[in-house]
């Protein structure tokens, strides 16, 4: 049996046509006029996708690379920092930067909930050596999202810094860079701005660079000073190292559809679909996994009694051409989970619904037919 390949995962995610043929044309070369004109068009569409006056940097590596550098290029050996954590990707900043010799105070929640800004504050008071707030915008291994506007409130009146991962929320849901205070935001490319994977893009404000002036940890490819010198030396943008070329080119297309469908409907979009997904997996008598508040990038669902999450999976990608993300860490067989992402449309929803309807019925699990699909198409056709 032929089906359409979709991908709806967190990441990565389905590619817009015009964006994969931009990454089928001759590769030109980095230090040309003809590419540092993309790569300066390219920093200014970031800027306003991250609705950011501050600088922007962009490396090739994926969405944890940038995370790498922040860390790396904020902070010294034996620094404290706090870490707000609502699942796996929040404990990575711990874990990153562990690896550094820094510390971290490590608030992590029960998965599925979302961080209290309150406890954030009381942290911060208690402990006036905290260098850095890390947390997470929208955590995909839960399904939940952050409130950045109230937490950046509250770091902004502490000598620290607020570091966001905005990987998985960026394009997709509201981020307001600057009116919410984030000083670094760290973006991967092949999610909400629809590329595929291969590069971390990094905003800092004027606030960071302060900090990182500081820092004494060792860093080279990831030195956001290097590449800032590289960045504003002429009048076109260049980079100290060969960039991602072709994933460049790839970008300044993403930036133009999402420019053209305009970003607050494209929120708009990402939360019609989210509020499709989750009222059909209840409709069939699923239960969400998020208890705080849903992020609309991804929807997590517990897998239902008598089900193998792994076999639903496997089933739904493999027989029906739709591949869903399963849970991580400590919930990986308990959960799997609905990615309506970047280039996704009503359609891929629905489709996403049916599969995993037909894939639960055929492990037994009773359900009536097309009752998921139809409380989707009610959120997205009324």
């Amino acid at each position: 049996m032929f089906y359409k390949k979709r991908l709806m995962t967190p990441g990565p995610t389905d590619v817009p046509p015009t964006v994969l043929s931009e990454g089928g044309k001759p590769v030109i070369h980095h230090r040309t006029p003809q590419f540092r004109k993309i790569l300066t068009e390219v920093i200014a569409g970031l800027k306003r996708i991250f609705k950011t006056g501050n600088d922007l940097l962009i490396f090739p590596a994926a969405g944890t690379g940038g995370m790498e550098s922040a860390v790396a290029n904020l902070c010294s050996a034996g620094d404290v920092v706090l870490v707000a954590s609502c699942g796996n990707f929040g404990n990575r900043w711990t874990n990153i930067a562990r690896a550094y010799g820094v510390e971290s105070d490590h608030y992590e929640v029960e998965w599925g909930a979302s961080v209290d800004p309150k406890e954030i504050e009381r942290r911060l008071s208690a402990n006036p050596k905290i260098k850095a707030v890390f947390t997470t915008l929208s955590e995909t291994s839960t399904g939940v999202e952050s409130d950045i506007r109230t937490i950046g409130e509250i770091v902004s009146k502490t000598p620290a810094v607020l570091v966001v991962d905005a990987i998985s929320g960026m394009g997709a849901i509201p981020m307001e860079t600057d009116d919410w205070k984030a000083d670094v935001v760290v973006v991967g490319a092949q999610k909400g701005l629809m590329i595929p994977p291969g590069l971390a893009m990094v905003s800092i404000s004027k606030k960071a660079w302060a900090l990182a002036k500081e820092a004494k940890l060792p860093k080279f490819y990831f030195s956001w000073e290097n590449a800032q010198k590289s960045m504003t030396a002429e009048a076109l943008a260049n980079t100290p190292y060969t960039p991602s070329v072709s994933l460049i080119m790839q970008l300044a297309e993403s930036i133009r559809l999402l420019e053209a469908e305009g970003l607050e409907s494209a929120w708009n979009r990402h939360a019609k679909m989210a509020n499709a997904a989750r009222a059909a997996m209840e409709a069939i008598g699923l239960k969400l996994f998020a208890t705080g508040t849903y992020s609309n990038a991804v929807t997590s669902v517990w897998v239902p009694e008598g089900v193998d999450g792994s076999k639903l999976f496997k089933t739904v990608r493999d027989m029906y051409g739709i591949t869903l993300a399963g849970g991580q860490g400590k919930v990986k067989s308990s959960i799997f989970r609905i990615g309506h992402l970047g280039y996704a449309d009503d359609w891929d929803v629905i489709a996403a619904v049916a599969a995993i309807e037909r894939a639960l019925a055929e492990q037994g699990y009773k359900l009536e037919f097309g009752k998921g699909v139809a409380a989707a198409e009610k959120v997205l056709f009324t």
